[in-house]
């Protein structure tokens, strides 16, 4: 074979493997997904921009509207026709995490009373006790935990003798401050400062005996577990009976003793 043939059979043979892989390849390629747009039913619903604690006073910088399925929304979210009039300048009842719808329980319009008032549930009261470091958990205790609340007092025994008597007297208690902070800093694991004040969350009644027991005795916070929250929202619970004059006096061996509220 002459050198002319043989260079023109190489040049041939390299053109034909060449053409090979690439039509292999071009056969063997993934084919790209085909994207196709599906409308939704959507709307645009307003959103915490950043951590709003309790009781802040928000702007409407606080805020960002939110693309959210149609079908999710509830008559509690606000939504882009109502606007953001509703949240400028308004008081956070409970605290906003940033991202979560705003509904309209979570904020109050300032004007429309002070910042415990605004956080405070309808029909019930907030009447502060004295506390201090040893009386209330190392003060440990910080806004919107749960507490027992426990009176110390001393009674004289039918012997002429002096003693101290502890009694619960409310379980269940919601802390809304602790001095004048509404709401636990970012991380915080105590109280700021000394606080010598907690102020409770309590029915008219309990707040009336709360009171009466300050001036009797001295009271004392018990911290209680998270999981011992609230679940169904009953709130208080009075360990004894918080009715007017519903009180049963025991008598042992003929000698008055202590009294306990009737059930």
């Amino acid at each position: 074979m002459k050198r002319a043939q043989l260079i023109g059979v190489t040049i041939a043979g390299g053109a034909g493997l060449l053409a090979f892989v690439l039509m292999r390849s071009i056969v063997s390629a993934p084919t790209a997904p085909t994207q196709i747009a599906v409308p939704i039913n959507a709307t645009e619903v307003l959103v915490a921009r950043r951590n709003i604690p309790v009781g802040e006073i928000t702007k409407p910088a606080d805020f960002r509207w939110q693309t959210w399925p149609a079908d999710a929304v509830t008559p509690s979210f606000i939504t882009k026709n109502d606007g953001d009039d509703l949240v400028a300048n308004a008081i956070a009842r409970a605290p906003l995490l940033e991202g979560e719808p705003v509904t309209r329980q979570k904020v109050i319009k300032a004007g429309e009373g002070g910042v415990l008032a605004a956080i405070l549930p309808s029909g019930m009261r907030a009447i502060s006790t004295k506390i201090k470091e040893e009386t209330s958990a190392g003060r440990l205790i910080l806004p919107n935990d749960r507490v027992d609340v426990i009176l110390t007092r001393r009674e004289r025994t039918h012997g002429g003798q002096d003693e101290y008597v502890s009694d619960t007297l409310f379980y269940n208690v919601r802390v809304l401050a602790v001095g004048q902070d509404l709401a636990s800093k970012d991380g915080a694991k105590a109280a700021e400062g000394s606080p010598n004040t907690a102020t409770l969350e309590l029915t008219p009644r309990q707040a009336e005996l709360l009171a009466r027991a300050n001036s009797t005795g001295e009271i004392s916070l018990a911290l209680r577990s998270v999981a011992d929250g609230d679940p169904k929202g009953k709130g208080p619970t009075a360990a004894m009976n918080d009715q007017r004059g519903t009180t049963v006096r025991v008598l042992r061996y003929g000698v008055p003793s202590r009294a306990y509220g009737v059930n």
